[in-house]
C-alpha cells in the first residue's frame, strides 16, 4: 500500500515498532518503552498540529514518521523536528527516504523553515541517511545521553525547507493544507 496518514488503530503497532529502540539501542533515549496509553497521547497531542505517517504493507504497519516542535518558544514556531522508526525488515528499502520526503514536505506546505533531526551519534546509519537526504551537521552534544551505562554524544542535523522571509504567518496545523500529490 505505502505511505498513508496515522490513525488511532494505528497506536500499538507502532508502539510495537519503537519498543526494540528503546530496549535495545541507545537510538532511544528513553529507558523504559511507553505504554499504550502514554503512546497515544502523544500520538494525539502531536497529530493536532504535526503530520503522523505510516508505512503499511499487506495490512501491517512497517514504519513511521512524525513531526514535532524544535523548541517550545514562540519566536521558534516556523522550526520542526522529525523523528522516524521502522521494523527491522523495513531498512534499507527506501521506505525511511520515502516517509521523510513527504513529511518534509507537509511540513514544507505547512510553512516550516526548518526541520531538525536529532540522531545518536552511534547510530551510523541514521546519520549517513540524513545526509543523503541533504541534512548537514550542525552541532555535536557530546556526552549528552547516558544509557546502558556509558555516554553517547548526540548529533543536531538541520535541513532548510524554504526561504524565511520577515513577517511571514506562523505555519498551520498540518490538516489545513491541501495533500493532494502526496499519498
Amino acid at each position: 500500500m505505502g505511505i498513508r496518514i496515522a490513525e488511532r488503530a494505528d497506536v500499538e503497532a507502532m508502539r510495537q515498532i519503537y519498543a526494540p529502540y528503546v530496549v535495545n539501542t541507545p537510538y532511544s533515549y528513553e529507558y523504559e518503552v511507553p505504554d499504550h496509553g502514554e503512546f497515544l497521547r502523544r500520538f494525539e497531542t502531536l497529530t493536532a498540529r504535526f503530520p503522523w505517517l505510516v508505512w503499511e504493507e499487506n495490512s501491517e504497519v512497517l514504519g513511521y514518521v512524525y513531526g514535532s516542535a524544535a523548541f517550545v518558544r514562540q519566536a521558534y514556531g516556523f522550526l520542526a523536528d522529525l523523528s522516524i522508526y521502522l521494523k527491522e525488515e523495513a531498512h534499507g528499502r527506501g521506505i525511511g527516504r520515502k516517509l521523510y520526503e513527504t513529511a518534509e514536505e507537509i511540513l514544507r506546505r505547512q510553512g516550516y523553515t526548518r526541520v531538525y533531526g536529532v540522531v545518536t551519534a552511534d547510530n551510523e546509519g541514521s546519520c549517513r541517511f540524513h545526509e543523503a537526504l541533504g541534512y548537514r551537521k550542525i552541532v555535536t552534544f557530546e556526552k549528552s545521553g547516558m544509557k546502558f551505562g556509558r555516554w553517547y554524544d548526540t548529533h543536531w542535523y538541520e535541513k532548510i525547507l524554504r526561504d524565511c522571509p520577515p513577517g511571514q504567518p506562523f505555519p498551520v496545523s498540518w490538516r489545513e493544507i491541501d495533500h493532494s500529490g502526496l499519498f
